[in-house]
């Protein structure tokens, strides 16, 4: 027979083994470190300009960096800090290197969202949080998963349940109902609204007093933040419960875009949601805070008839939201939720597999235009890349042959760009910020 204590044995010495992976993976002090890029990254990859263009540039202005060679190497080798200065600083044919970005509107928040376990959610938002990186995006990552593998992937280990989205969750009900008690019935009366208590449990935890930045965690990326997760956060859909039965008038859905909207508009320039494979309090705070679903499904067709699940099911949840008594502070968001675009991309494609094609045909002739053109294949490079808790650009190509690489990279960077298109259409149909 098995108990608990069993299980929290065999939870210890999958832990240990967790720790020699990383050590194994990351740094000798267990830190993950990003990786200088060479040159050819940077001019022909990053910034789409020819090598002796890029060359010629270095060597005209003595103010850019001038990065790193390598012993035994004549290549030269940057920082993405030093990308960063070179991006702000460089111009090719006097076409400035910065990305597209509105001053006038806030970050879009892309929720990578589905039912199916295994259907890439986490590897998307990686991919794309350090595509938008190299593209000179500040990036926001938020992992709303107990699994916790995008917070795993960014370096991420040692995290506690109060710096998660349980504690925005469980910061947002103490703030709230401290509104509402505040609050009054009618000018004439100046009556208080009946008081909410809430237990000594959640009161003196002292989430409340926390600071909108105290969530939000550096990663080996200079560009990159997140709000992490970790497995003791998984209890955040039993407490949610409680929560509604202690305010039922708290809209819990709406406590993380409360939290967004209290960052500076120009803080940061997209946030990306990695959604856990269920709807719960979790996901329906990651989906009414985004602008953008990006809904990611594997080539089968178990992975169809869960994509036609999720969205059926999340179409009534939405439903329901639309039910919530209007008197709650949304910031920038409003009911009934809108999405300003709405994506569906195939992952572990194969182009080879007669299947996958028949898959992709079918995706297609259902979801029409919303779906997107370039699907993400599956190659021995991206398999490596998740093995190793990286994404392709953090693997150097020279650990490989440069054509696997390049060819992994490829696919994402396709998937990527047609991303990247849609953010920046996202903004266009964005309302000026208040």
């Amino acid at each position: 027979m098995y108990s608990y204590r069993d299980l929290q044995s065999l939870r210890d010495s999958s832990l240990k083994m967790q720790g020699w992976i990383r050590k194994q993976t990351f740094s000798p002090g267990s830190e993950k470190t990003l990786r200088r890029f060479s040159s050819w990254e940077v001019s022909e990859l990053i910034f789409k300009v020819n090598q002796n263009t890029f060359r010629g540039r270095l060597a005209a202005e003595p103010g850019l960096p001038t990065g790193e060679i390598e012993e035994e190497g004549r290549q030269r080798w940057f920082s993405l800090d030093e990308v960063n200065e070179m991006r702000r600083k460089m111009k090719v044919n006097r076409k400035s290197l910065m990305p597209y970005r509105p001053k006038d509107k806030r970050a879009v928040r892309v929720a990578v969202a589905n039912f199916k376990g295994g259907a890439g959610k986490s590897t998307v938002a990686l991919h794309f949080a350090h595509a938008a990186a190299l593209d000179g995006y500040r990036v926001l990552a938020i992992d709303f998963d107990p699994q916790a593998t995008l917070s795993h992937s960014m370096g991420l280990s040692d995290v506690s349940e109060e710096n998660t989205v349980w504690g925005i969750m469980a910061r947002d009900l103490i703030r709230e109902t401290d509104r509402m008690n505040r609050a009054t019935q009618g000018a004439e009366t100046g009556r208080q609204v009946a008081q909410r208590r809430l237990p000594a449990s959640i009161s003196d935890t002292g989430l409340g007093e926390l600071r909108v930045t105290d969530f939000i965690k550096p990663t080996c990326w200079p560009t990159i933040d997140i709000v992490p997760s970790c497995a003791n956060a998984a209890f955040v859909e039993f407490a949610s419960a409680q929560y509604r039965h202690v305010n039922p008038d708290w809209s819990f859905f709406a406590a993380v875009s409360r939290w967004l909207d209290t960052l500076p508009d120009d803080a940061y320039d997209i946030v990306i949601f990695d959604c856990p494979p269920a709807i719960g309090y979790q996901s329906m705070n990651a989906v009414f805070a985004a602008d953008m679903l990006y809904i990611p499904s594997g080539p089968g067709y178990w992975e169809y008839d869960s994509t036609t699940s999720f969205i059926g099911q999340l179409s009534e949840a939405l439903a329901d939201l639309s039910d919530f008594s209007a008197d709650f502070p949304a910031g920038k968001s409003k009911l009934p939720k809108e999405f300003l675009d709405v994506r569906f991309l195939i992952t572990r494609y194969e182009p080879g597999n007669d299947l996958h094609r028949a898959m992709r045909e079918a995706f297609g002739k259902v979801f029409g235009d919303r779906m997107t053109q370039h699907p993400i294949e599956h190659t021995r490079a991206v398999e490596q890349s998740g093995r190793f808790l990286s994404s392709i650009y953090e693997i150097d190509y020279r650990d490989m042959t440069r054509e696997t690489w390049r060819r992994a990279r490829a696919t994402f960077d396709a998937a990527y760009e047609e991303f990247r298109g849609y953010v920046s259409a996202a903004w266009d149909r964005m309302e000026d910020a208040a």
